[in-house]
């Protein structure tokens, strides 16, 4: 009883320790963190992750021939997404006497694209063509071979008179020298003017 009374205190001491420990260990992890446990293991958002954009799509490079009624008529690069507004913008503007009433200024541009723009009293079918053709030689259309659709790659050259130059070489003959155009009907020297470095009968 006496070495009882002597370490009375150490042995309270020991359980007090021992008590405090048991509940410490013994209490709910309500503290840990917990990573989105609304999304599968792995798809968690960590700190610090950034999410990378992908790039934008690079537009390719094109090139239109713009002729007619604007102040500066000549070939102009362009881009698949531009319209023909922003080739004539490009061209210096309209003149004075451009017919904007024939001109689709919304339309797409595509490559190889001939945009021609009319003067104010001029008629044209077509004034935005597709300048490549198969039958092209030299780039240019010959009379004597192109077929209905290939001449109507011309500018001002319709359906009307694709047909009417098709009709004229079959009942006259080949086309010998490019003047002769001139002789169908509807066709006079300003579309001829206009045709004269596009055509050939070679």
């Amino acid at each position: 009883m006496i070495w009882l009374e002597k370490y009375k205190s150490v042995l309270v001491g020991a359980i007090v320790i021992g008590l405090a420990f048991f509940l410490f260990i013994s209490q709910p992890k309500d503290n840990q963190v917990v990573v989105n446990a609304n999304l599968p293991l792995g798809e968690a958002e960590m700190p610090g992750e950034i999410e990378e954009k992908e790039p934008d799509p690079i537009s390719l490079k094109i090139f239109i021939d713009v002729k007619g009624a604007v102040k500066l008529p000549g070939l102009y690069e362009a881009i698949e997404t531009d319209r023909v507004f922003d080739i004539i913008e490009k061209a210096g503007g309209l003149l004075d006497k451009a017919d904007e009433g024939q001109v689709n200024f919304a339309q797409k541009v595509h490559d190889e694209m001939v945009i021609y723009i009319p003067k104010i009293g001029e008629e044209v079918e077509n004034p935005f063509v597709n300048d490549s053709s198969p039958s092209k030689q030299n780039d240019k259309v010959n009379l004597n071979k192109a077929s209905s659709v290939e001449l109507e790659t011309l500018p001002g050259i319709g359906p009307a008179k694709a047909a009417a130059i098709i009709e004229f070489r079959e009942a006259n003959g080949a086309f010998k020298q490019i003047e002769d155009l001139q002789k169908i009907s509807g066709i006079g020297a300003k579309t001829f003017e206009r045709l004269q470095d596009l055509i050939t009968v070679k």
